[in-house]
Formats: structure tokens, sequence, C-alpha cells
């Protein structure tokens, strides 16, 4: 068999194999893809929906209302009952690939149809942020070209086996696809079961660490490492203690802070109620106490913390 005979057999394997299984999620501008993981269950990315419902358009292309049962912002996986939804995706491939390895990304068009693309893994073990600010490790990077709206899609082996979510455009050419290893599909099937992960939240968006030191010094400020306060959530814990919006957040729970991830680390080591932030307000260091109630479900997309 020759090489080109060799790719069109892995594409139809693909497209037989995985196709069934791969479904539209949403229509117009925000929409994604999902995959079929179990009887009535589709897993997507978070980023994906934008309440407790979402439509999912099934591989025979009817249009149905399914309800988000799991979600995890930081992960940025979802999992939504999807009624009539199948079959569920035939078998799961090695993820450990290595740089070279030529895989296929599986998605729907606005209309419905199935796309199918090739490409080869360019880069494993890749860190991005997710759409709650979090760090996400270990992610495939590869070439397999996707239109807008194809995220939550599979990513698929030579042998039609799924072996990734794709989740992140970098650009360039360049996407990044969440292994589906025996960790991710643990988390899934927890997520399918309702199971959805909980974690304190301050209830702020924050500006990149390098924007907040050029805005303090454009107004005269002296530069400190901080995590810059954009917004700040009505109601939650962050406003309620006291935080407002333009104020330079220093340390949490004594820890200082340089990077969102310093935050998420304070935030997710225990479940003590409440924890001491230091923040500066111009020049004024102030001290704030943040009092948090039952851990919130899976987190909001539009707050880092």
């Amino acid at each position: 068999m020759s090489v080109i005979e060799e790719l069109q057999a892995a594409a139809r394997a693909a497209v037989e194999g995985v196709g069934p299984s791969t479904v539209g999620i949403g229509r117009g501008p925000g929409r994604g893809v999902g995959l079929v993981v179990a009887a009535g269950r589709v897993v997507t990315n978070a980023h994906n929906v934008r309440g407790p419902q979402a439509t999912v358009i099934l591989a025979d292309e009817r249009a149905v209302t399914a309800d988000v049962v799991g979600l995890d912002h930081d992960g940025d996986l979802a999992v939504l009952s999807v009624e009539g939804a199948g079959p569920a995706v035939p078998s799961w491939g090695d993820t450990d690939l290595g740089v070279g390895t030529p895989v296929w990304a599986l998605s729907r068009t606005a209309a419905g149809a199935l796309r199918v693309t090739r490409g080869e893994v360019s880069s494993v073990g890749r860190p991005f942020r997710g759409p709650g600010g979090h760090l996400i490790r270990g992610s495939i990077e590869h070439t397999a070209p996707m239109a807008r709206g194809s995220s939550g899609g599979p990513l698929v082996d030579g042998e039609g086996r799924v072996v990734g979510i794709n989740t992140h455009r970098l650009g360039d050419g360049f996407y990044l696809a969440l292994p589906t290893d025996a960790d991710l599909r643990e988390r899934i099937g927890a997520l399918g079961e309702g199971r959805s992960p909980t974690r304190r939240r301050l209830g702020v968006a924050l500006a990149p660490t390098r924007a907040a030191r050029r805005l303090r010094a454009a107004v005269g400020l002296e530069a400190r490492d901080g995590l810059l306060v954009q917004a700040v959530e009505d109601g939650g814990p962050a406003a309620t203690a006291g935080v407002r919006r333009g104020d330079l957040l220093v340390s949490a729970g004594g820890r200082p802070l340089v990077d969102p991830d310093d935050l998420h680390a304070v935030l997710g080591a225990d479940d003590a109620p409440t924890i001491t932030l230091v923040a500066v307000r111009g020049i004024e260091e102030i001290t704030l106490e943040v009092h948090f109630g039952p851990a919130e479900t899976g987190g909001d997309p539009g707050s880092a913390v």
C-alpha cells in the first residue's frame, strides 16, 4: 500500500469510526463541536456553552436541546445530556504520541456537515491558559487545520481512535488538544454523572501582569509586582471584602502574588473560610479579609479567579 493509500485509509477510519460520534454545539458565532462519549452524554469545551442548556446538532443533522450536567471551567470541559445522542466513540487511542505522528481533526461545519483535516503532532506537553485563567498542562500541539468553531471536537490517530479533544488555537497553523488519557476520561465520566469540581473564587477579573506594570507606570505610580484587578463581580467574596477595580493585589494568605498562578495556588491550597489579602490602592497599602461561603461549582468563564 502506498503512502497516499495509507493516508486515505486512515481518513476513512476517522470518518467511519468517529464521524458519527462528532456533533455540533450551538449555532452562529460561538458555536463549537462535541463528542459522544457515552449513551446520551456529549463532551465539549466549557467555553462552548453559555448557560444551563445548549443546542446540539447530531450527526443526522437533527437539532436538539441539551442540558449541561457537568462543568469544569478551569479544565475547559463540559458534559451535556443529549437525548438520542449516539453512537458513543468506539475506542480511545494511545495518547503518548511522538512528534511527527499523523493525526486527523474532526469537526462540523455551520451547516452540520462533517469536516476532516490532517496534520502532524508538532509538540507535546504544551501548557496554555483556560478561559478562567488557570494553567492547563500537557496538551498535544498539532497542525491539522481547524476552522473557527471547531473546538471541542476529537483528534484522531491513524487507526481511527480518539487521542485528544481539540481546545485551543495558537495561530500560525498550530492547535492544541487535551490528551484523552485515563485521567481526562475519568474527569469526563465524573462530569457526566453531575460531579462538577468546586473551588473557592474571589470573583475578580485580572489584567495581565505586564499590563498592570504598564498602567501603574503610566499614572506615575511605583512599579511593583502584583495582580491588577480589572473588574469585581457584584456580590462576590472580593466585593464584599472591599476589593475595588484598580486595586493591585500583592499578597494572599501570606504568599506574594507575581502571576495569577500564585493566587490560584492559594485559593486551592485548603478550604479555610477566610483569606487575608494585601492590596495597594494608589500609594496606600491596605489589608482585607475575604470570607468564603460554600465553594462555587465550575467557576465563571468571565472571571479569572
